[in-house]
């Protein structure tokens, strides 16, 4: 199911349908990328700089025409940060698009399943920041550890994958389902959802294709969703008359008379 998900949504990342958004997150997030690395060279060139020679006035003369070798120094020391900072930078900006990525991934590929509802604006970006800090956290650990041998690459996959598969699977569940219930499934399913999640951390370990990350990992998770919650009998909505399940089918929605948890038990 995971492999077949994977393999679908890695083929509608580059696909027409795709593009606008793909362009939109790939072009912010390099224009935020390269302002990072420039940022950096100029602020250890203006501040870091001066501060060392002052504080060492015996340096030899020649420290204070070194700006240029200084950027080259600061620009290396961030390339080596960016495979790093990669992930969350291009999550944040990619999650401004993660909705249509979504819609479109639904529409495509489950027609009689009706769309799930976008995320607030508001809350959208809640969650952008999070994962955000979430992810920067996972990734500054696994860097310490790359003074561990042996240990660094599977802290790498294994920080990653959780991270990457929970905020990405419940990213795709709450288009359908309460918080509370989002969660609630990505525990139910913990495993598939890691298995998917060091799958998306395999790309974010490939250069220049990490950039398209947060697309891929939104569309694969769309895919895990939906087939999982159409083994467990449908996708619940919400409606006036209450909590209905879509089935796969594209019957028309049952309304579920018993508790939830009468009705995970039957699926």
């Amino acid at each position: 199911m995971i492999l077949s998900a994977a393999g679908q949504a890695l083929g509608e990342v580059l696909s027409p349908p795709f593009r606008a958004a793909l362009w939109k997150s790939l072009g912010l997030s390099i224009v935020v990328l390269v302002a990072l690395w420039f940022g950096v060279s100029a602020g250890f060139e203006s501040a870091i700089l001066p501060f060392l020679t002052d504080f060492l006035p015996d340096m030899p003369a020649w420290v204070d025409q070194a700006g240029t070798l200084a950027g080259w120094a600061a620009g290396l020391a961030l390339a080596v940060l960016l495979a790093f900072l990669v992930g969350p930078v291009s999550a944040v900006i990619a999650g401004l698009f993660l909705d249509d990525v979504a819609e479109i991934v639904e529409r495509e590929s489950y027609p009689a399943v009706r769309r799930g509802q976008p995320l607030p604006v508001v809350r959208s970006m809640i969650l952008s920041l999070k994962f955000f800090g979430i992810v920067l956290i996972g990734n500054l650990f696994a860097l310490m550890l790359l003074l561990v041998p042996g240990v660094n690459l599977v802290a790498f996959f294994v920080v990653n994958g959780y991270l990457l598969g929970r905020e990405y699977f419940e990213f795709a569940a709450l288009r359908y389902r309460p918080e509370t219930d989002a969660k609630a499934m990505r525990r139910r399913h913990k495993g598939r959802v890691m298995f998917a999640g060091l799958l998306v951390a395999g790309f974010l370990a490939i250069p220049v294709l990490n950039l398209l990350t947060p697309l891929f990992a939104a569309a694969l998770m769309v895919h895990l969703h939906q087939r999982l919650a159409a083994r467990e009998g449908g996708i619940p909505v919400l409606s006036e008359a209450g909590l209905t399940s879509v089935p796969a089918d594209g019957r028309p929605p049952v309304p579920r008379s018993a508790p939830a948890g009468q009705a995970h038990r039957r699926s």
